[in-house]
């Protein structure tokens, strides 16, 4: 067994700059959950209102949807390096800035900054990590990194709420700079070409924008995760909004109950995400990816009707073992499915759709909460993550004999040349249309005919179809 766990952190042995990296999320994110804690405790002991909480909240995951939808872009042409180090500086200023201010409505702005810079961090680093490592390391580094963020997701409230109690919200708020100064400092020394391997092409912000969208809608393992992981984004949301009232009122749990959940959630995620890696090379991707949604689908499912807190925190517990792979699967699959060249906007694509899909069904189980009742939030949630196991075993069916893996071969990481034959392509869509543009105006009775279809009409229909290059 010791063995078998040292081969798991070779990839922390083996390279440097995955190392600095690891340790670089490792504080940041500790920083990150401990801070949202304590910027919910501080907008709501100032404004009583749980308005200004989901002002807060929606003032951090917006940002990484606009982002997302109209910049992801930049996460490929500028480097990724600098991008982060920018982002860790402006995250700890805001923190520095948070301790001096009173007014609620200061509070949420510097947290939808904070928004911003994480917007730009997170794509940056899960599209970079990739170069760090050999390719024979990935999956292993991978289930590593997310592992850690779990880690943070899971210490990071309860040092927190030590912390508030000690001294209110300020020392979170000084920690957590503490945290992005370490973390940039970190990032600082890596090379910022060990965090590309392919340089990046543009052809213009917006066809750059088009390419990445084209790219997500035409590569087998980027549909998958983003129809399967945006269906299950529903479910999560019922799962959050509920959680609260499950415990206090149809568990009676109470506060220390609700937290003995969150923790057994905390752990399932650790372990899920740590041992994915060594479950895929058993099972494959296909088998690891549908089992892990299912499991989700068991667990919380199950946990809709069940009798006690105990009980609820082990069934939630074994859900969050197949949410932790399932993030590790994700990842995975974006790398086979991206070139670094373009990983950076896919990353943000999907990551856009999917905070803004949650943040949608977020308000939809708020209203199913109150309409139902908390069990039934999770039981529904339950049969939405069985949807989304049927979606993602479906996505990634067995290929025929005489094609290679199902999604696994879509878009090499190193298809620089595809990348360069996609943005040709649309270059000869664009001038072909100009030219039949041309052709019409003079051909055709002016002005009524020459109306009929305009240069964005036939250039979105032609982007709609023309990614084979991306993908085939």
């Amino acid at each position: 067994m010791a063995g078998r766990a040292t081969g798991r952190l070779t990839p922390l042995r083996r390279n440097r700059g995955f190392s600095l990296l690891f340790w670089a999320t490792a504080g940041s994110a500790i920083g990150t959950y401990l801070a949202a804690l304590a910027l919910s405790v501080d907008v709501f002991d100032s404004t009583g209102s749980g308005e200004w909480l989901a002002a807060l909240l929606i003032a951090d995951f917006l940002p990484i949807v606009v982002i997302g939808i109209a910049l992801g872009p930049l996460v490929d042409r500028l480097s990724r390096r600098r991008l982060m180090i920018v982002s860790d500086v402006v995250r700890a200023a805001v923190f520095v800035a948070l301790p001096f201010l009173d007014r609620p409505v200061l509070i949420v702005v510097l947290a939808g900054i904070n928004g911003i810079a994480t917007g730009f961090f997170r794509p940056a680093a899960w599209a970079g990590f990739p170069n760090l490592v050999p390719e024979e390391d990935r999956e292993q580094a991978t289930s590593l990194l997310s592992t850690v963020e779990h880690v943070a997701w899971t210490l990071g409230p309860v040092i927190a709420g030590g912390m508030l109690a000690l001294s209110g919200p300020d020392l979170a708020y000084w920690v957590n700079a503490a945290t992005f100064v370490l973390s940039a400092a970190l990032v600082a020394r890596i090379p910022a070409r060990s965090l590309r391997s392919d340089e990046p092409i543009t052809r213009g912000h917006w066809d750059d924008l088009r390419a990445g969208i084209g790219l997500v809608f035409r590569s087998r393992p980027l549909v998958t995760v983003l129809v399967a992981w945006n269906v299950s984004a529903l479910a999560t949301a019922f799962v959050n909004v509920a959680e609260v009232p499950f415990v206090k009122d149809d568990l009676g749990g109470g506060n220390i109950g609700l937290g003995v959940l969150v923790g057994a959630t905390g752990v399932g995620l650790v372990i899920g995400s740590f041992f994915a890696a060594s479950v895929l090379d058993r099972i494959g991707m296909r088998s690891l990816y549908a089992g892990s949604l299912l499991l989700m689908a068991i667990g919380f499912g199950a946990a809709s009707v069940s009798p006690t807190l105990a009980v609820a925190a082990v069934l939630a517990a074994f859900a969050t073992l197949g949410n932790g792979a399932a993030i590790v699967c994700n990842q995975l699959l974006v790398q086979t499915g991206a070139p670094d060249a373009m990983r950076g906007r896919a990353l943000a694509v999907l990551m856009s759709t999917y905070y803004g899909v949650l943040g949608i069904a977020m308000a939809a189980g708020g209203i199913l909460v109150d309409a139902a009742s908390a069990r039934v939030a999770w039981a529904v949630a339950g049969g939405v993550y069985l949807l989304s196991t049927v979606i993602a075993f479906a996505l990634m069916r067995a290929p025929a004999e005489n094609e290679a893996p199902a999604g696994m071969e879509v878009v090499q990481p190193t298809g620089l040349e595809r990348i360069r034959t996609l943005m040709d392509e649309i270059d000869e869509t664009r001038r072909r249309e100009q030219e039949g543009t041309r052709s019409d105006v003079a051909l055709a009775p002016p002005p009524k005919e020459t109306r009929g279809g305009s240069v964005s009409d036939f250039e979105s229909d032609a982007l709609a179809g023309r990614r084979a290059s991306v993908s085939d």
